[in-house]
Formats: C-alpha cells, structure tokens, sequence
C-alpha cells in the first residue's frame, strides 16, 4: 500500500476520532485522541493473537511511513512555528534566564541523570547496556515535547508567568535536546574522536548558528511582509518562511527547530505588529491556528497507533515502566538546581518546581529520535522504554496538570 493511501487512512481516522472524542468523551483534543487509537490498536493487537491477523496488515500499513522523516523533517517545523507565533516576546524576555538554565543545563544535567541511573539499573537485573546508548536514551528523553506541552497548556490554566516559563522551555529544549543526541550518535557510531571542545564547537554551531540564522530569515520575512498588504501572499510567505527555513537550515547544519522557533517569535510579534494589516492578521492566525490542530490531531492518532510497531516483550515492558520514575526524578533534579540557583534573582510563583516536574510532557519528538537510532543499537529496547514513557507522560501528566495546577493556584489563593 502506497504512502498517499495510508496518510489518507491516517487523517480519516484523525476525523473520526476527533468527533467520537467531542461527542463522547470531551477530552483535550490530542489527548483524546491518542487515547482512542491506542485502545483501537490494543484490540487489534489482541484480534492478532486470537489469530485474526488484522494486526499484521496494520502494522504493513504503519510501516509506509517512516515517523521520525514524518514528524522530524515534516509535521515538526510548522507545529514549532505555530507555536511560537502566539508567544509574547516580552514575557518570553523577562524569564530569558530561566528559560535559557533550564533549556540547556536541564537538557544535560537530565541526561546524564538518566542515562546513568538506566545502566545502572540495567546492570542490576541482568540485562545490561552500553553506557553510551544509555545516555542517547537519556538524550532523547530529556527533552520535553513543545507540541504535547503547547497543547496541553491551552486547557490547563497556568498563571501567565509559569506558561511563559514552561512554554518557552518546551520550544528551546528540543533543539539542544537534539543537538546532544546528535553528539552522543557521534561517539556511539565511533567514526570519529569526539572532544569535549569539540562537542562545544558542534553544539554552539548548531544551537547557536540556528538561532541566528532563523533571526535572519525571520528578518528578512518580516520585511517582505511589510512591502504587501495581500493576505494570501502574506500568508504564503510565512509557508515559505517554515518550510524553506527549516530544510535550508538542515542542510547548513545547524539546528532547524531552533531557527523555526526564532523565526516564528520575529514574526508572531514584530511581524504581527509592524508588518500586517488586522484583515492579514486575522487570516494568518486563523491559517497556523487550524493547522496547528490538524496536524497535532495527526501526530497523536499516529503516535497511539505506534504501539502496533513498537517491539514489547515481557521484561521490557516492566524495566520501561521502571524508567518513569527514574525520569520523573530527572526533570525533578534539573527543574530544581536552576530554580534554586535563580531565585535568588527572580521570583518564581509557588510550588513551580512540582507543577513543571509534573509538566515536563514527553512526545512524539523522542519516539522518532528513538526509532532514528542504527540497527546495530539496542534499538528495540529504547523504543520500547521511550514509548512506555511518553504514553505515561501524555496520558497520566496530561490529563493530571490542569487540575493539579488549580489545586494549587487555589491553595495560593
């Protein structure tokens, strides 16, 4: 079955779910959605072992598209765009420290955490692991996910300044998240020496070259915008923006989700502001706004349908559900460390420490960093952990973060 038919099944079934999930459950969107595909794909899997194999034809079907390309060289440039346009800079600045400790020193400090207490643990009960695919597993799951965060927070409820802080996190750490990755690929596959300075030098080309460069394209974008008032034009410029910015970017080697993120920042306020008429304006957050829901709609009925692919076996179905609690200790450390150090300076609202823990989302940009991992890696097995995981995280945190940040909000009030 060709790719075409299969995207065509895929945004039928988003259809489908999304009015079974409005008509019948009333869940956040993406929540419901995925919820409904992985029951859907439970049921296939459990027709396929009373020997009804529609979980073989699903699976062939699933395989036509290759998820990491999908979501990483695909759907992930316009959900970060989207996101960031609707973003106010100026909040964005005021927490500028906090976000910039917690996007980079997190990320890290995350990794490190959980990549050692994994080999750890894998030591112990006999399965093992080399150290370096421990701390890639780390690499990925550290990151928390902008596309499951952004959505989640529209319905959540949180004070302005901790959805700034959360929020702008999101958008940043996935790209230093995959930077690290990419550094840690590089020693795994062994081809070359890695240096301390030369990771230094790759991370502050990619993370740092990316956010210059989405600056320029912004820029440049932002001045084309204010030499039309048409709004098809204008909306079609900023298409162009994310798609030709984001491959252009790869292919400089420099990290595409940052300039995206740059980009949609420029132009969501400067851009916004400056460069459109209210009729453009209107049109234009109408435009990224349904597209931001299609494609999250998307996104999660395919990340419920994952599990059909995904390879679980016995034991590693129970160390993956030992990973939760080792990366909820994770973010919990590296939340902590800048909001201590920090607050010295700034001033963070109450119990802010649990609630960004607790809504530290994980998605689908750690599955697809999984399932780029080499043959010759313990692939199956990170899979399997980082699915487990982001299942948990969009699932439990998911559906648990509104109501534990109105307790909160309420206690402090």
């Amino acid at each position: 079955m060709d790719a075409l038919n299969v995207t065509s099944g895929v945004v039928t079934l988003a259809g489908v779910f999304a009015y079974i999930n409005h008509r019948f459950f009333n869940l956040p969107t993406t929540i419901g959605l995925m919820l409904i595909s992985l029951v859907i794909s439970i049921g296939i899997l459990l027709l396929g072992k009373m020997g009804i194999p529609f979980d073989e034809l699903a699976g062939e079907m699933l395989r036509t598209i290759d998820f990491d390309q999908t979501l990483m060289h695909g759907m992930l440039s316009f959900l970060l765009f989207a996101g960031a346009l609707h973003i106010n800079i100026n909040d964005l600045v005021k927490q500028k420290y906090v976000i910039a400790f917690l996007a980079v020193f997190g990320v890290i400090v995350s990794t490190v955490i959980i990549g050692g207490t994994t080999y750890c643990v894998l030591g112990v009960v006999g399965t093992g692991m080399p150290l370096i695919y421990c701390l890639l597993f780390g690499a990925l799951i550290s990151p928390t996910d902008p596309i499951s965060v952004l959505s989640i927070l529209k319905t959540a409820g949180a004070p302005k300044s901790l959805e700034t802080k959360i929020s702008g996190e999101s958008l940043f750490n996935d790209g230093v998240g995959v930077v690290v990755f990419l550094i840690l690929s590089q020693i795994a596959a062994g081809g070359q020496e890695v240096s301390l300075s030369g990771a230094a030098v790759l991370f502050f080309q990619e993370a740092v070259g990316g956010a210059v460069f989405g600056f320029a394209a912004g820029y440049v974008t932002f001045l084309m915008l204010k030499g039309v008032d048409n709004y098809q034009v204008e909306v079609l410029l900023t298409l162009g923006l994310v798609m030709g910015g984001y491959s252009l970017a790869s292919a400089m080697h420099l990290s595409a989700p940052i300039a995206i993120v740059v980009a949609g920042l420029l132009i969501g306020n400067q851009g916004r502001m400056l460069g459109m008429s209210d009729k453009t304006r209107e049109h234009l957050d109408n435009f990224w706004e349904l597209l931001d829901e299609i494609l999250n709609a998307v996104l999660f009925v395919l990340l419920g349908l994952e599990i059909l692919v995904v390879p679980f076996h016995s034991y590693t179905l129970w160390e993956s559900l030992a990973m939760i609690p080792i990366v909820l200790s994770a973010r919990w450390i590296s939340v902590a460390i800048p909001v201590v150090v920090l607050s010295f300076n700034s001033k963070f609202s109450p119990h802010v420490i649990k609630i960004m823990t607790w809504g530290g989302l994980r998605g689908g940009i750690s599955v697809a960093l999984a399932l780029s991992l080499p043959a010759e890696a313990p692939r199956d097995a990170i899979l399997t952990f980082t699915y487990v995981i982001v299942v948990f995280s969009i699932l439990v945190q998911g559906l648990t973060l509104g109501p534990l940040i109105r307790t909160f909000t309420n206690r402090q009030g």
